[in-house]
């Protein structure tokens, strides 16, 4: 599994912080938010499975994920002891069986815009993106240029086709995806859903973010929720889509500082944000 270090070792207390990126991504995609961390906290950005720079599985089963992670944990990153973890979608969805199965890796979670229940809200997008992608004949590229004008069609939001051709990697003459997508492409459903982690719970403290524009997490998500991870603190970003970090990194910069760093209580709403510890109804 691919992995790199933001931040340098100091003597002392130090938040050691794995990111887990979502679908379609790497752990590059966290740069930015862990260099604004880095005064403070060392930073692990991890590609996980079937991404960027890691190899390939043949099936998707998010318990397998996890406790690939939590090998390379072992034998690195968290060999001294439990780190704190940030997954956004598909990486907060293996955050959350990473703590739950290994539950002494972890010493704080922080969920990013998903929940531990199946996304069949948003499955006909990613549908649609995985087809667009896997349509694009490669052999036929001469420029990374090229890839994106055959997507305009198909995806014609700026930002996504930019965010998706990240994934385009030159092979010698040619071009290649970084993701497995027809892996991602058969085993949709299972990058969805949330498998069945039992009677499994993680105590330790989970901040919870979310985009207000988003339809990736419902009030009636919220019950699964603290039946797993019952010290839960959740908290909304003003104005953020499913891409929160994106959207907002200064006040995503900033909930994950007080909650992993400073003394403040764990979870505090950072400024353009709303928090609301009790249950919501669904």
């Amino acid at each position: 599994m691919h992995s790199a270090i933001l931040g340098e070792a100091r003597r002392g207390a130090q938040p050691r912080v794995v990111f887990l990126h979502g679908l379609f991504g790497r752990g590059k995609n966290f740069t930015s938010i862990a260099a604004a961390l880095a005064p403070e906290a060392m930073s692990l950005l991890v590609d996980l499975p079937n991404h960027g720079r890691s190899g390939w599985t043949d099936q998707f089963d998010y318990l397998e994920i996890a406790d690939l992670v939590a090998q390379h944990l072992r034998e690195g990153f968290a060999a001294d002891g439990p780190v704190d973890v940030v997954g956004h979608s598909m990486g907060g969805k293996v955050a959350m069986v990473l703590a739950l199965r290994h539950p002494g890796l972890v010493r704080r979670l922080v969920v990013i815009d998903i929940a531990p229940v199946g996304g069949a809200a948003s499955r006909g997008n990613f549908r649609q993106l995985l087809d667009a992608l896997a349509e694009v004949r490669l052999e036929r590229l001469e420029r990374r240029a090229d890839a994106d004008v055959v997507l305009r069609e198909r995806i014609p939001e700026d930002a996504v086709r930019g965010f998706l051709l990240q994934n385009l990697r030159r092979d010698g003459d040619g071009f290649r995806w970084e993701p497995n997508l027809a892996l991602l492409r058969a085993e949709l459903d299972a990058v969805m859903g949330f498998p069945d982690t039992g009677d499994l719970r993680f105590t330790g403290p989970v901040l919870w973010i979310g985009g207000e524009r988003s339809d990736y997490v419902a009030d009636g998500d919220e019950p699964s929720m603290r039946a797993l991870f019952p010290r839960t603190r959740r908290v909304t970003v003003r104005g953020a889509g499913h891409w929160v970090h994106a959207d907002a990194p200064d006040i995503v910069v900033e909930a994950l500082r007080r909650f992993l760093i400073s003394d403040a209580p764990a979870g505090a709403a950072a400024p353009g944000s709303s928090g609301d510890d009790r249950p919501r109804a669904g």
